[in-house]
């Protein structure tokens, strides 16, 4: 079978992304580009986020997962550490987020390191989810091998019974990662493929070096 795309065109015109309008900090233009995707109703959900990792078996992985917290310091998601994603990471912890809001032309792709939070906040955002959720972190043991549909909605069930009538608390293999960047790339869709690219590096004094990239 095939299928020939070569004659796919979409001229992007709806923004532009200049040296002059860009912060000293990028977190504060992502800070900026997220309210707007947020804000938009041509974006669904501005927080869905790819993470690239590299497993344990030598390939990189992209998958999407919530963007759950931004700070100063990094970017906050949370997994089940013994998926085949939280054992990649904790193997290799050097990750790539990237974020695509076609609605607005742009994109933002983040290279950096990615740590365990604090238990004391994966607890508190633990705490913060609906039961159903809770309950699907004990019930789910994230990318492993199961045999139907039936063994994860027993799974299911059996953890409801373990838990009825008490809290629901966290399991240690859950939680969450924060990326710390090193580099974050902002990218406007222009015209002619002329895009506009605009990367921020970390320095060794923690100050950040504004580039701009041929598109």
């Amino acid at each position: 079978m095939s299928h020939d795309l070569s004659h796919h065109r979409k001229s992007y015109e709806k923004q532009e992304l200049l040296e002059q309008n860009c912060p000293e900090n990028p977190i504060e233009l992502f800070r900026d580009w997220f309210f707007n995707a947020d804000e938009s109703e041509m974006v669904d959900e501005a927080n869905a986020m790819t993470i690239s990792s590299i497993g344990l078996d030598g390939f990189p992985k992209s998958r999407v997962v919530l963007l759950k917290k931004y700070t100063w310091e990094g970017f906050i998601f949370y997994t089940n550490y013994n998926s085949e994603k939280g054992k990649a990471i904790q193997a290799n912890n050097n990750v790539c987020l990237s974020f695509f809001w076609a609605g607005l032309e742009q994109q933002i792709i983040i290279k950096g390191i990615a740590e365990k939070v604090p238990e004391n906040i994966s607890d508190g955002y633990f705490e913060s989810r609906p039961d159903g959720s809770k309950l699907g972190a004990w019930a789910s043991n994230q990318s492993e091998v199961v045999s139907s549909r039936d063994e994860l909605d027993t799974a299911l069930i059996n953890a409801e019974q373990q838990f009825e009538g008490k809290e629901i608390i966290r399991p240690n293999h859950w939680g969450g990662f924060i990326v710390k960047p090193v580099s974050i790339e902002f990218w406007q869709g222009r015209p002619n493929r002329m895009h506009d690219r605009i990367r921020y590096s970390l320095q060794k004094d923690f100050s950040w070096k504004i580039e701009r990239l041929a598109p």
